[in-house]
């Protein structure tokens, strides 16, 4: 094993490893015995540790190819290279840490991929690795905490980098891709429909998700409220509902109250049902994304920069993940996970003793909802890592408590409750317009939680809908009856709502299909669109090119972005569904399952019937283009994703 090599008291040729960031090189380099300090690296008992600064590398830009790609016109397009090339990023700082990485590299024995463990970050090294022209082998460090423990178990684990082809192709072809039909969609559209110099920017699944919500807004904009009547009766301080439904006129609801008024209401049946609810599964980014937004009001970004705070700091596992499972490897170390857990204090206060000390000193439940290896590729889902959090700002506590209490809920019992359904009705006698008698059925139900299980680790307030479901009801016997104080309330239909970041999230994820089952979700998720990593930027882009707007929570489309998804006609460019199928063919390439080389074949034909298409458009039309708010600090990338 290479790690033993910590052992070996002299070396004379040198292990290179390289890290994505300075902070984790400096994990890694304490862990294997690199002490000393060097300009852009440590070094050490035989290893030197260097780290980029995320992308060093970056796809070269079309004048790279050709000096006539420089300048924008429409008789240029599409550009499609022969071969694609990559580049140095133009940064003085990333010129010098590179040069520093291919010195090292030209000497080294070996090289350790110490980049983070997904597509992006293998992506990132192996660019270093090809720009540097390394030639000697390659191993890959592959761990989901940067726990001392993790590390040192993954260098004695390393694998070789060719293991890890796949998962480069994967991340070359999303490059590749996003670099054809965002170059050459974006310069179509802006010269063809742009003024004022203003790009309009077209991306492969930026533009599916602009066109999520304009679509739900313009929904939203053409619905027409119709009204509708509700008939109900209160009952010895409880509410029932007509079963049967609403009225569609105002003259038949009002015939139906009548038909009831001064009658007396029976009850006709009383059924009670127990029942359980088993624990929420624990959370992939998403799902996270999904709660912290709803719950604290965080955008999907601010949550993806705290989880990802949590996992440099060791408090929690890799975060970039889309799996709600772990393999049955993790389920050992869960105790050790949870002790930590057990003795963690906030403002000297343990918040998660109470909720650990009833399954203490037991083996914990090994469920398949939680353990299943066959659902795990890369890294399983976001737990706590049972290292003691320390000095955490507000926003982090509150990330990482949601994760903690997630984790401890799948090891408590499930939820016993019992549901009461009570029917009722009052029955109207013949008369010589009704010869027959009539009778018109209502329903009340309640909820009663018995033993609340993993509800215990849910905060102490609860939403109003919760509340609501939970209502209990009196006590009532088949057969009693009495008076009634019965409603006749006019309601009117409403639209869809607007989406908001947690709503948009899930769209995405299921390719703009609405899916409330936790499990279906969980299948549909190889369709979805953007990775879990990549989404929150995605929304982000939303913003800077000034496509979408915020109004409090919602998720408001602009002129501007309406004109925009209005203009294209290609649905390749704006459809949820195409863009998953082209998501599920990464995800297949990934897994040795499609030809990557296919897939850009594809790209590049797409592309070139998108740019004939357009090109052949015989109108003058033009968007109207706001400027985009000004971005304070960042510079805008030219065309993005």
């Amino acid at each position: 094993m290479l790690f033993a090599r910590l052992f070996v008291p002299l070396q004379i040729v040198m292990i290179v490893c390289i890290a994505e960031k300075p902070s984790v090189a400096r994990d890694i380099a304490r862990i294997i015995g690199a002490t000393t300090s060097h300009d852009g690296y440590m070094e050490g008992n035989g290893f030197q540790v260097t780290w980029t600064f995320g992308h060093l590398c970056t796809l070269k830009e079309p004048h790279d190819y050709t000096p006539m790609w420089k300048s924008w016109s429409l008789t240029s397009l599409p550009m499609i290279p022969e071969r694609f090339g990559i580049k140095l990023i133009d940064d003085n700082g990333i010129k010098k840490q590179f040069s520093i990485i291919e010195r090292l590299m030209q000497q080294a024995e070996r090289i350790v991929n110490c980049g983070d463990a997904g597509q992006e970050g293998e992506l990132i090294q192996r660019w270093v690795m090809q720009k540097a022209q390394a030639k000697c082998p390659v191993s890959r460090l592959w761990i989901s905490s940067m726990t001392d423990e993790a590390i040192r178990e993954g260098f004695q684990n390393l694998k070789d980098q060719q293991d890890y082809q796949p998962l480069y192709m994967a991340g070359l072809s999303r490059a590749i891709g996003d670099w054809l039909l965002g170059m050459n969609a974006t310069r179509l559209y802006t010269l063809k429909y742009g003024q004022n110099r203003q790009v309009l920017s077209i991306g492969r699944v930026q533009t599916p998700t602009l066109a999520l919500i304009v679509n739900r807004q313009k929904e939203i904009d053409n619905f027409k409220p119709e009204p509708y009547w509700v008939l109900a009766t209160v009952y010895r301080d409880t509410t029932f509902t007509a079963t049967k439904g609403k009225f569609t006129s105002k003259e038949e609801g009002e015939q139906a109250f009548q038909t009831i008024e001064g009658k007396p209401f029976t009850v006709t049946k009383v059924e009670k049902k127990e029942g359980k609810e088993q624990p929420p599964q624990l959370y992939d980014l998403t799902s996270l994304q999904v709660d912290c937004n709803r719950k604290f009001g965080f955008s999907a970004e601010m949550t993806l920069n705290l989880i990802q705070a949590l996992y440099e700091k060791k408090y929690t596992t890799y975060p970039r993940v889309d799996t709600q499972y772990l393999s049955d490897d993790i389920y050992p170390k869960c105790p050790q996970t949870m002790n930590g857990l057990y003795q963690t204090k906030f403002g000297g206060v343990a918040p998660y003793a109470a909720l650990i000390k009833p399954i203490g000193g037991k083996p914990l439940k090994k469920s398949k909802r939680v353990f299943d290896t066959s659902k795990v590729t890369d890294h399983h889902a976001i737990i706590p890592t049972g290292v003691i959090p320390q000095n955490l700002s507000d926003a982090e506590r509150k990330v990482f408590d949601l994760v903690a209490r997630r984790f401890i809920g799948v090891f408590l019992p499930d939820c016993k409750f019992s549901t009461t359904t009570v029917l009722g009705e009052v029955r109207s006698a013949a008369t010589e317009s009704q010869p027959t008698e009539n009778a018109i059925e209502f329903k009340a139900t309640g909820k009663e939680i018995l033993d609340p299980g993993w509800r215990v680790v849910r905060e102490e307030k609860k939403e109003k809908e919760e509340e609501d479901e939970e209502r209990t009801l009196p006590t009532f016997v088949k057969g009693e009856s009495g008076e009634h104080r019965p409603t006749l309330t006019e309601k009117m239909t409403t639209p869809p709502p607007y989406y908001n970041e947690a709503s948009l999230l899930r769209a995405m994820e299921t390719a703009g299909k609405f899916v409330e089952d936790e499990t279906l979700r969980a299948a549909m998720k190889e369709n979805g669109i953007g990775r879990p990593s990549s989404r929150a930027s995605i929304i982000e882009t939303l913003f800077k090119r000034h496509y979408i707007r915020r109004e409090k929570k919602r998720l408001v489309a602009t002129p501007t972005g309406i004109e925009l998804i209005d203009l294209i006609r290609e649905e390749l460019l704006k459809s949820c569904e195409l863009t998953g199928i082209w998501e599920k063919k990464l995800r297949d390439i990934e897994h040795q399952k499609y030809d990557a080389q296919q897939f850009i074949q594809e790209l590049k034909a797409q592309v070139t019937d998108i740019v004939r298409d357009v090109m052949s458009d015989p109108t003058n039309r033009r968007i109207t283009v706001a400027p985009p708010e000004p971005v304070k600090g960042k510079k805008e990338k030219k065309e993005k994703k």
